[in-house]
């Protein structure tokens, strides 16, 4: 007899005696960006006795920008993604002022900077929960798989497609007139940034703006409903409780390009509160184990067995006091109504607050198109030359650290990068467990079950390698075999989505 009791997910990350147990790879995750697989291992009974999420690639980043000049990082970087190029160009950019010995950048260059990164988190935001995840969502996360995806999207709801298709060019067409081109253009130098907007730039952008807020506020509530037509469902979904971390405004503000770090607890009592992002290494420490490429950031004051946390726009909802924009500020605070006494905690309830900032991000864009000093000439300042430059800001996925040193020659002698699913990494792993703890116990391996396991991880948007790849376009075998290496069971999904065993 099956024994289909609780299973205890904090068990669940490494197992007594693997090589006696029976694997299940899920390879690759798909709707991702990035490579990475899901390994289950179950005793005899069927039980889930370890489940891993696995990141299968290398990224070397750290180590082949040694001897470059620092003020090559911000293009070299962004080369680590192409869905989020502007983040990492950013964040180098931070640091390379500091490197170059400038503290403040002038209004122009801070605001362009602010404008840019601000396309860059509503193009993205639109990309994901459109494209990736509203498939899942709209059409129930065992429906039929030939449905479940872009196409079946645009066949049966074309015109939130077509919305999802023109926020994303809109956010992209800011960052082209910032940084010259959408994907892996320049903008941030030393001390500042090559170019303003000129009149006819700002209003070709303010054409379409309060368009894109509208949709906004569409794409908002559609999440919105999504998630509080199926609460119980969705609230218990690969739910975890955590810590959560951000950076803040100093007045507690949501803030998506430079503030200090703050973490609260799963209760919501404040660990950190306001702390200057340089000083990061003091309180953020990294493991590193042996069955993944991605690091396994904790707080230190925490401990590495409970001081693991989440980032990104749930953790930024929950952490900031408030939104400066009217519209996000009134979304906040019903989204925060839903766990009064602390932190929301529901994995998918990432979608949610994702389109609260996708919302905000439209309201600030409209502020900074009337701001007269998009539009000035004193672009740059001018300091000198420091060892040290850490640069930190809030990427699409969430806080995005990139730290360097370099030489009396500028040359960089050692960098430090913790990408935002890095710090998620923990997480996701936990969200996986407690899935895969729900589902897989004694029952047959089928596609919708599958894909209960990629949508917990898919609620994240992790970009697992930071690198450009193919999305959704890779095979998938997964496999059941016995404790002697028998295949009892194999389920294979093609390039083309379709199923055999």
């Amino acid at each position: 007899m099956t024994d289909n009791s609780p299973i205890d997910i904090r068990r669940l990350e490494t197992a007594e005696h693997p090589e006696t147990l029976r694997r299940i790879a899920i390879e690759p995750l798909t709707r991702v960006e990035g490579h990475g697989k899901v390994t289950l291992l179950l005793d005899d009974d069927n039980r889930i006795r370890q489940a891993r999420l696995h990141i299968v690639e290398f990224r070397g980043f750290e180590k082949f920008i040694q001897g470059r000049p620092y003020w090559e990082l911000p293009v070299l970087v962004q080369r680590l993604c192409g869905i989020c190029p502007v983040s990492h160009h950013l964040a180098a950019g931070k640091a390379i002022d500091q490197l170059a010995g400038v503290d403040r950048l002038t209004p122009t260059a801070e605001k362009v900077r602010r404008l840019m990164h601000y396309g860059q988190i509503l193009q993205s935001h639109a990309l994901h929960f459109f494209h990736l995840s509203s498939p899942d969502l709209l059409f129930g996360f065992d429906s039929d798989l030939y449905q479940r995806n872009v196409v079946g999207l645009i066949s049966r709801y074309p015109d939130l497609a077509k919305q999802g298709v023109l926020l994303r060019k809109f956010g992209q067409e800011v960052i082209r007139v910032t940084a010259g081109k959408r994907i892996h253009g320049t903008c941030a130098i030393p001390g500042g940034v090559n170019k303003s907007l000129d009149s006819d730039e700002r209003d070709y952008l303010q054409q379409d703006i309060r368009q894109m807020i509208d949709w906004g506020q569409g794409a908002l509530e559609l999440a919105r409903r999504l998630f509080l037509e199926a609460r119980e469902q969705h609230r218990q979904f690969a739910r975890i409780n955590t810590p959560m971390l951000s950076l803040c405004r100093d007045d507690g503000a949501l803030e998506l390009y430079h503030g200090g770090l703050r973490a609260l607890s799963s209760d919501g009592q404040a660990l950190l509160d306001h702390i200057d992002y340089r000083e990061y290494h003091r309180h953020i420490r990294e493991q590193v184990k042996s069955w993944s490429y991605m690091k396994f950031p904790y707080l230190q004051s925490q401990g590495p067995e409970t001081g693991a946390y989440r980032v990104g726009p749930l953790a930024r909802i929950n952490t900031c006091d408030f939104i400066d924009t009217p519209l996000a500020e009134q979304a906040r605070v019903e989204f925060r109504a839903l766990e009064p006494d602390g932190l929301v905690q529901s994995t998918l309830a990432y979608h949610w607050a994702r389109m609260i900032e996708l919302l905000h991000c439209a309201e600030k864009i409209e502020q900074l198109l009337a701001d007269p000093d998009l539009l000035g000439q004193e672009l740059k300042q001018s300091g000198d030359m420091r060892p040290r430059g850490i640069g930190v800001i809030e990427a699409p996925r969430g806080t995005l650290i990139h730290d360097y040193e370099i030489n009396p020659d500028g040359l960089v002698t050692r960098a430090n990068l913790i990408v935002s699913t890095t710090h998620n990494n923990r997480a996701m792993n936990e969200s996986v467990r407690t899935v895969a703890a729900d589902l897989f116990n004694g029952r047959e391996i089928t596609e919708g079950m599958l894909n209960q396991i990629e949508v917990a991880v898919r609620a994240y948007d992790p970009c697992l390698s930071c690198a450009t790849h193919a999305l959704g376009k890779m095979p998938l075998v997964i496999e059941l075999q016995t404790a002697q290496g028998h295949i009892v069971d194999r389920l294979i999904k093609n390039t083309q989505g379709e199923l055999s065993r």
